[in-house]
């Protein structure tokens, strides 16, 4: 059996043939858990940038751009200024309309009135006398119910009494669109008349008009 040498019994060389150090073990980091919710990213609203308002100067001194005339006063659907109101007519708030001084918007109960009370003057005149009284007073913007209540046709559009001709659409066309279905129609104008704004019936829908009260006759004048 062959010897060993001295220099390897003794430990001689040893450092040549030593394993290096084993690292130290460390635990793997733990796998993320599915079930929690991934953290919501920060975020800030970007924030509003103000402008200064441009100088009054510099917008009057802008080429080719007019200034902006100013909003007068009453502007808007339905109103009026102060100035729009010719002198002698008011705006009656009810209706909207602007009306001359000393008359008002006829009642449903006087307009129903008028339509009852052209039953009896009928009879009474024979028919031939209503037909030509009415046309007489046509030009006066009437019938003869208008005429015994008070009351005259008037047209906002024009701001006149509704003359001969309109007063012949009203009660001619007007009445015969009226009855193309009988009381159905009749129905219908009753409730336009009761529930409008401007109280117009079928017939001064056609013609354009409205019923006013003037019981001094001042459209007269």
């Amino acid at each position: 059996m062959t010897d060993i040498p001295e220099s390897y019994a003794s430990g001689a060389g040893q450092e040549a043939v030593q394993q290096p150090p084993v690292p130290p073990y460390s635990a793997p980091p733990p796998a993320p858990s599915y079930d929690d919710p991934p953290p919501a990213p920060s975020y800030s609203p970007p924030q509003a940038q103000s402008f200064p308002p441009p100088a009054q100067a510099d917008m009057e001194s802008a080429p080719g751009i007019p200034a902006a005339p100013p909003i007068p006063a009453g502007y808007g659907y339905g109103q009026y200024a102060d100035d729009a109101v010719p002198q002698g007519m008011y705006l009656d708030q009810q209706s909207g309309l602007v009306l001359p001084e000393g008359v008002q918007l006829a009642s449903t109960g006087r307009r129903i009135g008028a339509f009852f009370l052209a039953i009896p003057l009928w009879i009474v005149t024979l028919g031939i006398g209503y037909v030509i009284w009415g046309l007489i007073i046509w030009g006066r913007g009437q019938t003869p119910a208008l005429q015994v209540l008070g009351m005259r046709c008037w047209r906002p559009e024009t701001k006149r009494v509704a003359g001969w001709w309109w007063m012949a659409l009203r009660e001619i066309v007007g009445y015969i669109v009226e009855s193309v279905l009988g009381i159905i129609t009749q129905l219908l104008s009753l409730i336009l008349m009761m529930t409008g704004r401007e109280r117009k019936s079928l017939h001064d829908m056609i013609a354009g008009t409205v019923v006013l009260h003037d019981p001094n006759n001042v459209l007269s004048k």
